[in-house]
């Protein structure tokens, strides 16, 4: 992002942003915070300053934990609960390999934050352990939660 700018670089940054949503480039998940400091060249306090302004203006909205997603759109679940049904989807079997952090920030399309937080609570309640050669795996898969 040019420095030298009448505006400031995190107004042009959240209508860079704001275009792409209208474009239909970003439909759903934005980028990790991580992701759009490296995307724009710029400190987490401008993307921070950036993303507060498309917040206010009602274009996008922040979901603890699971990051920023176009007003309306997106799963809004917790990430642990999304994670858990995701390796029942796969058929994960107690003592099986957990998948990577970075596996579940691709996946997921959060940042390591996230994951690091939600790994802490999985392995609060019981589900994780750290197995064998450093690697996670699954201990329990608590019962599927009931949808009204």
């Amino acid at each position: 992002m040019p420095q030298a700018s009448p505006r400031g670089t995190y107004l042009q940054i959240s209508e860079s942003l704001r275009q792409k949503i209208e474009k239909g480039k970003i439909s759903e998940a934005l980028p990790s915070e991580a992701e759009l400091m490296r995307t724009y060249g710029v400190g987490r306090s401008t993307i921070g300053r950036a993303l507060k302004a498309l917040r206010a203006d009602g274009v996008i909205e922040s979901v603890q934990g699971a990051g920023w997603y176009v007003t309306g759109t997106g799963d809004r679940r917790p990430l642990v609960e999304r994670v858990t049904e995701s390796l029942r989807a796969e058929g994960t079997a107690v003592g099986d390999a957990f998948p990577s952090e970075n596996e579940l920030c691709e996946r997921f399309g959060v940042s390591r934050t996230a994951v690091r937080t939600a790994i802490a609570q999985m392995e609060g309640q019981g589900l994780i352990e750290m197995g064998p050669n450093r690697r996670r795996r699954v201990r329990a898969l608590p019962p599927r939660q009931e949808t009204s």
